[in-house]
């Protein structure tokens, strides 16, 4: 696992733990993955919100707290340029469960 994928995870792994700490619990996030630039200047986080009628809020939820999330990646991580965040919905992951819903209706 070469360096952008360890800082990529380690993304991933605090902002699971942060959203699952600052969400009000009225929808299910999920961080599904987490690239970051080759020079580490900017990452993505992917997530999926359950149930999708609450992707809007929970999207705008997310873009206020980025600030503390990156707050959070500077006590946590020891590298010396925190990645500016950037959170999207994982449209991969959407698909598949569209596919999975369709199999078992068929």
């Amino acid at each position: 696992m070469n360096r952008n994928e360890k800082v990529a995870n380690q993304i991933k792994e605090l902002a699971a733990q942060f959203l699952e700490r600052e969400s009000d619990k009225t929808s299910l996030i999920t961080v599904t993955s987490c690239t970051a630039s080759p020079d580490l200047k900017r990452a993505t986080i992917f997530i999926t919100v359950f149930p999708t009628a609450k992707e809007v809020g929970a999207l705008n939820f997310i873009k206020r707290k980025l600030g503390e999330l990156r707050e959070l990646l500077k006590k946590n991580m020891l590298i010396k340029i925190i990645p500016f965040l950037d959170v999207k919905i994982d449209q991969g992951e959407k698909n598949r469960q569209k596919i999975d819903e369709l199999l078992r209706n068929s």
